[in-house]
């Protein structure tokens, strides 16, 4: 499915272009980085004039509240593009990036990815997809937040998993590097109590198996059919 790999309706090799290996020395700056479990990417404040590309690993986006509550807003994984905030002015990170587990990047400074736009006219339309995406699925999630219950917020998230990262076989849906339950409940505004409880359930209606590896939908219809 992995309907979140929008490049790929656009056929741009995105991993080309930030990977320079495969371009030549068109990109004779940029850097490839292993970021070990639990380090930061980047915190908020500092400076922002990089873009991230994931080659494998996940990273996780988050901000600090006033009273110190962390904020989790998503969670990234193989494939996908973070700090592309910097294309557009943004000074200083508001957000950090952390990896959640040992993570591979390609690193293209804001600069850089300007002069490839303008030999990769379709990498404006790209990096349009990405943030209007991004600002649909804020919408989604503070529309589920204000309309939705706990146990509503957390099948569709699990919806979402599948949408963006499910694989079919036969008439399941698995999702690989299925993540905590304390992740869960950070992105949906509920508690990892409240997580496990709602999991359990599922499973225990034969919805759903899952481990710590990975996320199994036995009936994808059915799950979606519990979202009041």
């Amino acid at each position: 499915m992995n309907e979140k790999a929008i490049w790929y309706l656009e056929n741009i090799d995105v991993g080309g272009i930030f990977c320079p290996q495969k371009m030549g020395e068109q990109l004779n700056d940029h850097q490839v980085k292993l970021i070990k479990k639990d380090e930061y990417v980047y915190l908020p404040d500092q400076e922002s004039d990089k873009i991230f590309f994931i080659n494998s690993g996940r990273i996780k986006i988050g901000s600090f509240a006033d009273n110190g509550k962390e904020i989790t807003k998503a969670i990234l994984g193989k494939g996908e593009v973070f700090g592309e905030l910097a294309m557009i002015g943004e000074a200083k990170r508001r957000d950090y990036a952390l990896a959640v587990e040992d993570t591979d990047v390609c690193v293209i400074s804001s600069e850089q990815m300007k002069n490839l736009i303008k030999d990769h006219s379709s990498l404006s339309l790209f990096f349009m997809k990405i943030m209007g995406s991004k600002v649909i699925e804020m919408e989604n999630r503070l529309e589920s937040l204000v309309f939705k219950d706990s146990r509503s917020r957390i099948i569709e998230y699990l919806g979402e998993l599948v949408r963006k990262r499910g694989q079919r076989v036969g008439y399941e849906w698995v999702v690989r590097h299925f993540i905590t339950h304390q992740e869960i409940a950070n992105l949906t505004a509920t508690s990892r109590q409240t997580v496990t409880t709602v999991l359990n359930e599922l499973r225990a209606d034969d919805i759903i198996t899952f481990n710590r590896k990975r996320l199994l939908v036995r009936d994808l219809d059915k799950l979606l059919s519990e979202i009041k």
